[in-house]
């Protein structure tokens, strides 16, 4: 019996609930217990992004990689972290890392794009942008991120045919 996995089934039953303050608390009385155990500190971490304390779920997942450096999902929320922090080119290699770790994940993709188009990479972000379209084609931020590149890459091919399918599933 895995009693972490059962503790964040009901932490993620709290926080489709919104109740952010109770899922802390309970994560932050067993941090002793299961102090080696990430998924703690992924939970944690989780919470502060959702309220938008980049300090504290930094702290959450630095520690938290130090448990674990091959978690897709530390690298990826060291990345996001480290780019709404405006750190693109650090950003870039965790992102890149948790993408080697968690192929085709959509959302891992398209912050990916949004590392490299802060670096002055924007056709490889596109590129990567339009892969995450291919694995989630019905992601609205997705389709509504490439399209504002392709605006500003001057592809306007491109983005009228992402115009007529956007119209097309508007229509729907």
């Amino acid at each position: 019996m895995d009693v972490v996995k059962d503790l964040i089934v009901k932490i993620e039953n709290l926080k489709q609930n919104k109740k952010f303050k109770e899922a802390l608390d309970i994560l932050k009385g067993v941090t002793m217990k299961y102090s080696d155990d990430y998924r703690i500190y992924e939970e944690i971490a989780d919470i502060y992004l959702y309220e938008w304390k980049l300090v504290q779920a930094a702290k959450a997942v630095n520690f938290a990689l130090s448990l674990n450096k091959e978690s897709a999902t530390w690298n990826y929320l060291k990345g996001f972290i480290l780019l709404s922090n405006e750190k693109a080119f650090e950003a870039v290699k965790y992102l890149e890392k948790s993408n080697n770790l968690m192929w085709n994940n959509a959302e891992v993709l398209r912050n990916l794009w949004w590392a490299y188009t802060m670096v002055w990479e924007q056709e490889k972000g596109i590129s990567i942008l339009k892969r995450a379209l291919n694995i989630s084609p019905w992601d609205e931020l997705i389709t509504e991120d490439l399209a504002m590149a392709l605006i500003w890459s001057g592809n306007v091919k491109d983005w009228n045919t992402l115009l007529l399918k956007i119209w097309k599933n508007f229509k729907k």
